[in-house]
């Protein structure tokens, strides 16, 4: 199964309505959002029944047993991370909590063991055929990262005959984005002409470079700055970057997004220049499944 990564170097760019109309484009059988930390892919991808759900455990946090404890305070003394208090009773801010292990290792009467704690959780919906891989991560949990990569496993492991998987990625260059890169045929950066999204996008093109991954660009509301969307064609030109086209501004495509629909699946402007895009992109990625 070849997947296609759809990336943005800033939130706001187009990034998940490009994907979503990729996806009714391609009729992908196999899809995933993997944005954990803010996942929206379902909002107009919403044919399916009710998910399977399974919780995600992260890092361990610390727990203190009341019964036990005898105040010593060498607890919150070594907790690096200030996740201690001691009010009537010692306890753990599970939000502040590592899991480091350091107070579990310290305590002289065994009062504090490391539990598992639910970081998020993974969603897996299942129709016809079709799979959509997506997950939320819980308030304060840092491994967005692992979510990710258990998002893509949930994904292959699904039994569906896809030969495309098409994946809805986090803007920025985090954690997140590094662990959806992996293993890809494809990203498609969805840029922003703007001073800030020019820069952001050449960041994500430089970390995908990094990893030695094939990589395109389309602009997205590109008559909002014509001079900028000048510069990123230059700019993808003069470094050897596939450029796949433009998708104009379109208050049609707000009114779909809203109604839980692709710009696809409306006869506008945005909806066209995708169809566009998104030809371009599927040459640009067969011909690197050649090579």
């Amino acid at each position: 199964m070849k997947q296609l990564l759809i990336l943005s170097g800033k939130g706001g760019t187009g990034k998940t309505t490009v994907a979503g109309a990729f996806i009714r484009l391609s009729n992908a059988r196999a899809y995933a959002d993997c944005d954990v930390d803010a996942p929206n892919l379902h909002l107009i991808m919403n044919q399916f029944t009710e998910p399977v759900r399974t919780d995600y455990y992260g890092l361990p946090k610390a727990e203190i047993d009341t019964d036990k404890c005898i105040q010593c305070d060498l607890c919150r003394q070594n907790c690096r991370f200030d996740a201690i208090s001691a009010d009537e009773v010692y306890k753990v801010d599970a939000f502040a909590c590592e899991g480091c292990g350091v107070c579990e290792a310290i305590c002289p009467v065994g009062a504090i063991v490391l539990v598992p704690s639910v970081a998020g959780e993974l969603m897996l919906y299942s129709d016809g055929g079709k799979v959509f891989s997506t997950a939320q991560l819980k308030m304060g949990s840092g491994t967005s990262g692992m979510l990710v990569t258990e998002v893509k496993k949930q994904l292959k492991s699904a039994d569906v005959n896809a030969e495309l998987a098409i994946i809805d990625g986090s803007p920025g260059i985090g954690c997140p984005v590094i662990a959806s890169i992996s293993g890809v045929d494809l990203v498609l950066i969805v840029a922003e002409p703007s001073i800030s999204g020019i820069s952001d996008m050449e960041r994500v093109i430089k970390m995908a470079q990094t990893f030695q991954t094939k990589t395109a660009v389309c602009i997205n509301k590109y008559d909002t700055n014509l001079v900028n969307s000048d510069r990123i064609e230059s700019f993808c030109r003069d470094n050897g970057i596939a450029f796949t086209g433009r998708i104009p501004f379109d208050p049609n495509a707000v009114k779909a997004i809203n109604e839980g629909l692709t710009i696809v699946d409306i006869d506008c402007r945005s909806g066209d220049a995708a169809r566009a895009v998104y030809d371009n992109t599927m040459k640009i990625l067969y011909e690197n499944m050649e090579e």
